[in-house]
């Protein structure tokens, strides 16, 4: 009888989905009804449809999501961040996970058992069709110990192939948040050789997926997610977990008539351990590979309902709760969480208020820092105007605080920019040596034409170290340099 056929019984010192020797134990969950499965279900349709709607929704003339990174353009509902923005993802991301932190705080895994996108695509679509191919859990162990005939071989076939096709979509559907939808219908349209990287890319993908969703499944979970190793560090005694009432089910076991031996609600029919998509017995207590998906909760009710026994025996609640003692959800962690998360908030809101419709950057091209001649000093530099606009924009340049004598190439001149695009020239900037007493600090200023906004960078205009206050010095100077030259020419 194959590995996935025998009965094994799940303990606190092994992982279930592990042979003694390393290989895998296949699991076949059973099938559960019951509120929290219902609520799993369609709530696991809600977030397919938001990860299906994101690349295809508009929101101003762009994806409602869509990282646009050969571009160096990141589009996330009408706000636009160019490559220098960046910065604020990291915001965005140091809050995401202080929420998931107090979210862990207050209610455990629910992360990983409703809203995680491996659980829903594993759970919700990919053993979805493998019950329906295949049969219930007992059908599926079955077919997995018969020997292989045309009947086997033709679901194992239709099934993987379906898990490939599955697989190829998921993976279609993530490239379409980089490169968007119509660039990925082009790309399709196309052969393989003409975009050989970006094929490349999805058939890795989809093959990595296949393998994870076909076979891998929950040891992705178990082995190489992180999550439910560092939930020790975010739970404590009065987090809410799916837990089993001890005092309430112990000792296990049905009455026999005529004893009088007392026994618990729990009649250990293990219904709780064949629905686990992780192959634990919640009973043992909280364990590392619950992802809290409440599938035991639901198989427990619904036996307790038969029995006609009160629900709740596995449930939701704290391990202060299933003592009997009263839960805190406002402690100390908690506030931290809120604390941090709220201060994240308020720098980023304080960035994105901050940010511009259009930026200038003046960069000094390298090797000489200025150049001189007897009538002038010369600064050159680089100078970049984006446009940040879903529009096209016209741009002018104007030098200000500037000193006497000082210049700009391109000034007064029209830059038009394209929509989200940027155009790069160089720009002289020259002052009179009759009016240049040093180095100097001056403003290069952009101007778009309809707004009111101005961009201004201060720029440092370089040149000769004068030893003096003014030309005539400079001029003493190289006369003085002049005459020693000439005298030790006289000495040879």
């Amino acid at each position: 009888m194959s590995r996935s056929v025998r009965n094994k019984t799940p303990n606190l010192d092994s992982v279930t989905t592990i042979n003694r020797d390393g290989s895998k134990f296949v699991l076949h969950p059973a099938d559960v009804r019951g509120r929290f499965t219902t609520g799993r279900r369609w709530f696991a349709l809600l977030l397919l449809a938001i990860y299906i709607a994101l690349p295809i929704i508009k929101v101003g003339n762009y994806p409602a999501v869509f990282f646009d990174v050969a571009n160096g353009r990141f589009h996330l509902f009408g706000l636009t961040l160019i490559t220098q923005d960046v910065w604020l993802l990291f915001f965005l991301i140091t809050g995401l996970g202080f929420t998931l932190f107090f979210v862990t705080s207050l209610f455990g895994r629910l992360w990983c058992g409703w809203t995680c996108p491996y659980t829903v695509f594993l759970e919700h679509m990919f053993r979805r069709v493998e019950r329906w191919i295949d049969g219930d859990h007992q059908a599926r162990r079955k077919l997995d110990a018969a020997p292989w005939g045309p009947q086997k071989i033709f679901k194992r076939v239709l099934k993987h192939a379906i898990y490939l096709l599955m697989a190829t979509g998921i993976a279609h559907l993530f490239l379409a948040y980089f490169v968007s939808l119509p660039k990925l219908y082009e790309f399709m349209q196309t052969s393989p050789s003409a975009n050989a990287q970006v094929f490349g890319v999805v058939t890795f993908l989809s093959l990595v997926l296949y393998f994870c969703f076909a076979w891998f499944r929950e040891q992705f979970c178990i082995i190489l997610c992180p999550y439910g190793r560092i939930q020790s560090a975010l739970t404590d005694d009065d987090t809410m977990v799916i837990g089993y009432d001890k005092r309430r089910g112990e000792p296990r076991g049905k009455k026999k008539k005529g004893s009088d031996t007392p026994v618990g609600d729990c009649i250990d029919c293990r219904r709780c351990v064949q629905v686990c998509p992780t192959g634990i017995d919640i009973r043992n207590g909280l364990q590392m590979e619950c992802i809290g998906c409440a599938a035991c909760v639901d198989a427990c009710d619904e036996i307790m309902t038969k029995l006609k026994r009160p629900k709740g025996l596995v449930r939701y609640d704290s391990l202060n709760g299933m003592e009997g003692q009263k839960r805190r959800v406002l402690r100390p962690r908690v506030f931290i969480y809120i604390v941090l998360f709220c201060i994240g908030t308020f720098v980023m809101s304080l960035a994105l208020t901050s940010l511009q419709p259009a930026r200038l950057e003046a960069v000094r091209m390298r090797g000489m820092t200025f150049f001189h001649d007897e009538t002038l000093v010369r600064n050159q530099f680089n100078v970049v105007i984006t446009n940040k606009r879903d529009r096209e924009s016209r741009y002018t340049l104007e030098l200000q605080n500037a000193p006497e004598g000082m210049t700009a190439s391109s000034e007064g001149e029209i830059f038009t920019v394209g929509a989200l695009d940027d155009v790069e020239f160089s720009v002289v900037v020259t002052q009179t040596k009759e009016h240049y007493t040093g180095q100097a600090d001056f403003e290069l200023v952009l101007h778009e034409e309809g707004a009111d906004t101005e961009y201004v960078r201060k720029i440092k205009f370089l040149g000769p170290d004068l030893g003096g206050t003014n030309a005539d010095d400079l001029e003493k100077q190289r006369e003085e340099l002049k005459k020693k030259i000439e005298a030790e020419q006289n000495k040879r």
